[in-house]
């Protein structure tokens, strides 16, 4: 009786224990946990607009609806093609490299500063630049070329990502990595991040906080590297396999002097 006891009582606390431990595991796995006791007063951020910075490849493209012509020479176009566009064909427009000094140069403008604008704010300053030279107000568009940001570590599918429209957040961006895998710490997810005189900075975040939605991080800038961190129990794993591969071949390599000296020694 006191042995079945004795069974029933150590049946009793591994139970207890594995759901302990389940516990503990799931509580790492949900992100934006505290939700409930995120207040709409924290929810009021200003909305974020991505800034253009050196390095950036810009389309911009200066139209005049009521006069296409007067504004091909407004636009980045190669010499000869400019000489023989005419109004039924369309020009192939070349892209602007920003500078270090966050200027551009536009055909028969000159360098403008747009280096630290929104795209609506640098639409906005090149359209006060050569509204002068059309009868009519022309339409100036902005768009970025090469907006990338870069997803490594414990997700699915690693790799680097260009957003069209230069607006991602940090859970956006792991959703085009297809999520972190089960080896990923949800509470501590690095974000590397470069501003326009070349400063790095590396900032960690906890994804199972809400509050993360208020972190000048939660929306990611061009060429942002977000590192998602492996958990402990992939290091072991990691440490086993390695170390399980050598004991098997330390293994098989003593068997083979062993099987040789017998073979001799027979």
């Amino acid at each position: 009786m006191r042995i079945l006891q004795k069974k029933n009582f150590v049946s009793i606390s591994l139970l207890l224990v594995m759901l302990l431990a389940s516990c503990t595991s799931y509580k790492q796995v949900p992100y934006l946990q505290n939700s409930n006791e995120w207040t709409q007063v924290e929810q009021a951020a200003a909305v974020h607009e991505p800034r253009i910075q050196p390095g950036d490849l810009l389309s911009i493209i200066v139209s005049n609806p009521d006069n296409p012509a007067s504004s091909l020479a407004y636009n980045l176009v190669g010499p000869s093609e400019q000489r023989s566009q005419s109004l039924q064909s369309q020009p192939t427009l070349q892209n602007y490299l920003v500078a270090a000094n966050g200027e551009v140069a536009i055909p028969n403008v000159g360098k403008v500063n747009i280096g630290g604008m929104t795209i609506a704010e640098a639409e906005q300053y090149i359209l006060e630049k050569v509204r002068g030279a059309f009868s009519t107000t022309p339409v100036v568009i902005v768009r970025f070329v090469d907006f990338k940001i870069s997803v490594l570590g414990e997700v699915v599918a690693p790799g680097s990502f260009t957003i069209k429209n230069g607006k991602v957040t940090i859970l956006e961006a792991l959703a085009l990595a297809h999520d972190l895998t089960i080896y990923g710490q949800r509470d501590n997810v690095k974000v590397i991040r470069e501003d326009a005189m070349g400063k790095k900075q590396i900032v960690e975040l906890n994804l199972n906080d809400a509050s993360i939605l208020n972190s000048p991080f939660y929306y990611l800038q061009q060429n942002d590297v977000v590192y998602v961190t492996p958990n402990k129990s992939k290091a072991k794993n990691s440490d086993i396999g390695s170390s399980t591969s050598l004991w098997f071949s330390g293994t098989s390599i003593l068997i083979s002097l062993a099987s040789l000296l017998f073979n001799i020694l027979k």
